[in-house]
């Protein structure tokens, strides 16, 4: 179980260049809160306790125990796609968030989505599904693909994910980081 947040150090960061916005992250196991150097100590603190609660919620109302086994069987019902003979998380993915075998029908996902929004892992395993029809990314298989409704705002998701931001729906962090070469396109 991971260590919530409101348990994890913090470290505030004091910027001349900062004027108005406020920053949050978890970087190496510590919460580092990016602020204005002109906040007084006071703000200082209210916005650290602000910011460390919003990022609990947030990690509470993610779902790491995904069922693949039941969500892979709901979405090729749901979508008329043929099913794996396994689907499962790997630990050994770090280029693509998952990847098929089509000649076994083996489905294997990234652990990183574990932590993420339900329809971003959906989008991945609908993606790897559609694999077990059209092999390769042909015009046919993304007009399969293109059926998963949230799929646009799930490669949102993952190419800031790529880039390092934390939740492209919210401000909370913006790394800034490098994609070295992940992203929507790397899927499989």
């Amino acid at each position: 179980m991971a260590v919530p947040y409101d348990q994890l150090p913090v470290e505030v960061v004091r910027s001349t260049r900062r004027r108005k916005t406020i920053q949050a992250r978890v970087v190496d196991g510590r919460i580092q809160v990016q602020v204005p150097a002109s906040l007084s100590a006071a703000q200082v603190d209210a916005e650290v306790r602000r910011l460390v609660e919003r990022l609990e919620r947030r990690r509470r109302g993610r779902r790491g125990d995904v069922d693949l086994e039941k969500l892979a069987t709901d979405l090729c019902r749901r979508f008329d796609l043929p099913h794996p003979t396994s689907v499962r998380w790997v630990t050994n993915q770090r280029s693509r968030w998952g990847s098929c075998t089509t000649a076994t029908g083996e489905i294997r996902l990234s652990d990183r989505l574990r932590p993420w929004p339900t329809y971003v892992v959906e989008y991945v395993l609908v993606h790897e599904l559609c694999h077990l029809v059209e092999p390769n990314h042909s015009p046919a298989f993304h007009a399969l693909a293109a059926r998963y409704p949230r799929g646009e705002r799930a490669q949102g998701f993952l190419e800031a994910q790529a880039w390092g931001v934390e939740d492209p729906g919210d401000d909370l962090s913006c790394a800034g980081a490098s994609p070295a070469g992940c992203g929507p396109h790397d899927v499989d």
